[in-house]
């Protein structure tokens, strides 16, 4: 299979493509002559199986490091993928609390900025020049 081909069979791009071979997570002969890339027709299941990890926010060095794992044998059966599911896990949490804390200012910077126009309103009404 072509590039083109299976890049209709997966929805990943050409470009895609080319950066999963680039990375070593897929690979392709080339035809004699033409040099076009050749798949084999697992590669529609493997380009399926990186596109799920990566959707998983997994870099493609982490899904490297257990990818040709997961191809020959189920998830639950690799070892390397465990550790990387909670490093990402840990990352994600982290993140979630520094979020968190942003939007906990930002609610009290909104509040802090309103009851200050809200006292200005109060002082110009009453003829009063704010400060």
């Amino acid at each position: 299979m072509r590039i083109g081909e299976l890049s209709k069979a997966t929805g990943a791009s050409i470009r895609s493509l080319r950066y999963y071979e680039q990375k070593g997570l897929l690979t392709a002969s080339r035809q004699v002559g033409s040099g076009y890339r050749e798949y084999h027709a697992l590669a529609v299941e493997q380009v399926n199986t990186i596109k799920l990890y990566l959707s998983l926010g997994l870099s493609t060095e982490q899904i490297a490091g257990f990818l040709h794992c997961v191809m020959k044998s189920k998830e639950a059966f690799c070892a390397e993928i465990m550790p990387v599911y909670e490093q990402k896990l840990a990352e994600i949490e982290e993140q979630l609390a520094l979020l968190g804390a942003i939007r906990s200012n930002l609610i009290e910077r909104i509040a802090s900025i309103r009851e200050e126009q809200k006292e200005g309103v109060k002082h110009v009404a009453h003829g009063i020049e704010p400060n």
